[in-house]
């Protein structure tokens, strides 16, 4: 168990250094909507925990939304965008990623009570935390007051997000140009295997 949750711990230090290297146009902290939108940590832990509950392994697919949107211009929520050169249609993504409909719900709720106030790149990034915390992992405090990207990049996704199949070189050489190295590499994507194959089996 303990071993568990430090794996989680070092999956989280990779997403928050793929955070901090990318896409942060402003300063990030965790109080970005303490007085504007208090209803925020609330809302999002209602509906991932909802949807956890209907399908234990959203939380892993929550988790790997975020690493998907922020492993392409950063985390910028740019993921979501619809059209056909969306990221969602490149192919690492395709039938690959989940989740949307949580992150829909989850911002029409906040769209409801603060109208235009917390961004899409804050919901996907405190609703991944929230599928790792609810999955049994440990908590890690979220810093807000990211900016959504406007112009998705299906080429970057196609080209720069690692697969599975490819050789281990070439995956190696994708962490790299976003700033994460070997070690980054091991831990994120043996420790997704093995979330997946918990939650799949639970």
């Amino acid at each position: 168990m303990e071993n568990s949750c430090c794996r989680w711990v070092l999956v989280c230090s990779v997403l928050a250094l793929c955070l901090s290297s990318q896409g942060a146009r402003c300063q990030l902290t965790p109080n970005f909507y303490h007085s504007t939108c208090p209803q925020l940590y609330y809302i999002v832990q209602h509906h991932v925990f909802a949807a956890m509950r209907a399908e234990m392994r959203m939380g892993a697919s929550l988790l790997r939304l975020h690493f998907h949107d922020c492993f392409v211009n950063g985390c910028d929520a740019s993921i979501l965008l619809d059209g056909a050169d969306g990221e969602k249609f490149a192919k690492p993504n395709l039938n690959s990623v989940r989740g949307y409909e949580v992150i829909d719900a989850i911002k029409a709720d906040l769209e409801s009570v603060c109208p235009e106030v917390v961004s899409c790149a804050d919901i996907v990034a405190l609703a991944a935390s929230y599928g790792v915390l609810f999955s049994g992992g440990p908590y890690y405090n979220v810093l807000l007051g990211r900016k959504d990207g406007l112009v998705a990049n299906q080429s970057g996704a196609d080209n720069g997000l690692p697969s599975p199949f490819e050789p281990i070189d070439s995956i190696i050489q994708k962490f790299v140009a976003v700033n994460l190295n070997t070690t980054d590499v091991v831990v994120l994507s043996g420790t997704y295997v093995r979330f997946m194959g918990a939650t799949l089996s639970s």
